[in-house]
This record gives structure tokens, sequence and C-alpha cells, in this order.
């Protein structure tokens, strides 16, 4: 995990900046063991090339929801728990993308809807019926289906 020797050099300060994160941070990944810059004669780090693409992995990740030990684990090859900790990353992608999904469809509903208050429209209470009845768990694919199917009621009277 130590850097080759490319040319490219950083001192903390300078690569915490380019980075846009804080020193104490890259000294706490470093005693996560994510990253392991080189020393100069007098104990300083020294960061090349390798440990800037390692600051970029370890920022791109945490920015897609990873915690810092899934990360670890993406980034070492002989981890034992690498494939376990992606295939949970990935669910867990899967969810956070259909809550947004969702979150978006509802959204849109909502600008098109007559109703000012989404919780008096027509399609928004059919849709929700099950769940609130307690028949259904979720509403993820009947919220498409509403969304694509008719349009979007006036507030109901009742």
């Amino acid at each position: 995990m130590k850097s080759r020797d490319d040319g490219v050099r950083w001192r903390v300060g300078e690569l915490a900046e380019r980075f846009g994160v804080a020193t104490h941070v890259l000294r706490h990944w470093e005693d996560m063991g994510l990253l392991a810059p080189e020393r100069d004669s007098a104990g300083r780090r020294v960061y090349g090339e390798a440990d800037a693409y390692r600051v970029a992995a370890i920022l791109s990740n945490k920015a897609a929801g990873m915690s810092l030990e899934q990360i670890k684990a993406l980034m070492d090859a002989d981890a034992v728990d690498r494939r376990e900790a992606l295939v949970a990353h990935l669910a867990d992608l899967e969810q956070r993308m259909a809550e947004m999904e969702r979150s978006r469809h509802m959204t849109q509903h909502a600008l098109e809807c007559r109703a000012h208050d989404i919780t008096q429209c027509q399609n928004f209470r059919a849709h929700v019926a099950g769940i609130v009845s307690g028949e259904e768990s979720t509403f993820l694919v009947r919220w498409k289906n509403l969304h694509q199917g008719s349009g979007h009621g006036a507030p109901s009277s009742a």
C-alpha cells in the first residue's frame, strides 16, 4: 500500500486542501489502515500519486454511502469479507434508489396535481389506501402505475 516513487509529492496539508478535507481526516484514515503515506527524513507524512487515488476512492465511496469499514474491504484485495461488504452495499444502494425514485414520483405527482394538499388528492389516497388499512406493506410498484395512469384528480369532498 506504500506509494510508489512517481515524482508527485504532497504534504498532509497540501493533499487535504486538494481534496477539501481536514488534515485530521487523512490522519484518521491512516490510523484505520486506508492510507499509508511514506515519511520523510524528519518523520513527516509525504503522499504520492497512489495515495491521492486512494483518497479519491475513499471520498467517492463515502459519497455513495459506504462506511469506512466497507471502503477498507473494497480497497483490500485480500480482505475476506470484501465480497460480502460489496453485496451488502449494492443491496443498500438498491433500497435507497427505490426510495428516491418513489420520492421523485411523489414530487412529480404533487407538482401536477390540482389538490394543493397531497393527502387530499383522490389518486394519492387510492394509491395508499392499502397501506393505511394494513393490507399492503409497500407501494413502490403501485406508485409507478398511478403516475403513469389516470390524471391528477381534484381534492375529494369526502
